[in-house]
């Protein structure tokens, strides 16, 4: 049995919540005010909660980390992640067509940019990279998921908290958003180590990025032919997803 699961396992879901409320009342506050605060602020102050709550587990973490690919394998994991990234370009596609069909081109899905090397580049590189994971997981893995199972059945507690995740994402990636949660949900849950989610949400989130910034020309989006190969291969992608899940969802 992992300490550190435990532990995460008893943070306080009430306790959570009011911090978690009073800190989106505080940034919609300055919003509203015209002060930009960007959300990873709101990240950060949240990760020093955890590691206030998980506090004198180092040696835990250290068990934990040695652990990681113990039950779970990293070729496992990489495989998630990678499909995921063909079926969340696949999302978006089908995203941008619905938007054409509607007329709303304003909201298009996603368009490529260069790479942004300076100071806040870099910093937000980093924030989506190691915070997002790192956060996003204990909160929707960590704490909802853990204290849905008290409530619901495993079974809903996974979509239950699956759905939070991806509404936390635009409308272009709500859906993939929502089937990778699920997968990490399962990994979670299989391997008992929050780091094997947190890895993989990582591992997504650096493709993800570093794909999105070096296609300055905008292939992904701009070439037919690519297009039609990346949504190929979403399909494909969609469908061993749903294999993973369908195999692993009575096991859990």
């Amino acid at each position: 049995m992992s300490v550190l699961n435990e532990k995460l396992k008893n943070i306080p879901l009430v306790e959570f919540l009011i911090l978690f409320i009073i800190l989106l009342v505080v940034l919609f506050s300055f919003n509203f005010l015209n002060i930009a605060i960007h959300s990873s602020y709101l990240y950060l102050i949240i990760l020093v909660y955890f590691i206030f709550k998980l506090r004198n587990s180092s040696d835990q973490f250290k068990i934990e980390v040695s652990n990681i690919f113990s039950k779970i394998s990293f070729k496992s994991i990489a495989a998630i992640v990678v499909l995921n990234i063909f079926f969340s370009y696949g999302m978006l596609y089908f995203s941008n067509f619905l938007l054409d069909i509607i007329n709303i081109n304003n909201f298009r899905f996603f368009p490529a940019m260069s790479l942004n090397v300076g100071l806040f580049g870099v910093l937000g590189f980093l924030s989506v990279v190691l915070l997002s994971p790192i956060v996003e997981e204990l909160i929707f893995r960590g704490i909802f998921l853990n204290k849905l199972k008290l409530i619901v059945p495993t079974t809903f507690a996974i979509l239950i908290s699956s759905l939070l995740f991806a509404s936390l994402h635009s409308f272009g990636s709500m859906f993939s958003a929502f089937i990778f949660a699920i997968c990490v949900a399962i990994l979670y849950l299989k391997s008992e180590n929050i780091l094997v989610p947190i890895f993989g949400h990582f591992l997504n989130n650096l493709i993800g990025e570093s794909v999105y910034h070096l296609d300055s020309s905008q292939i992904l989006f701009t070439n037919p032919f690519v297009v039609g190969v990346m949504s190929l291969f979403a399909i494909i992608s969609f469908i061993l997803l749903l294999k993973f899940i369908n195999s692993n969802w009575n096991n859990i």
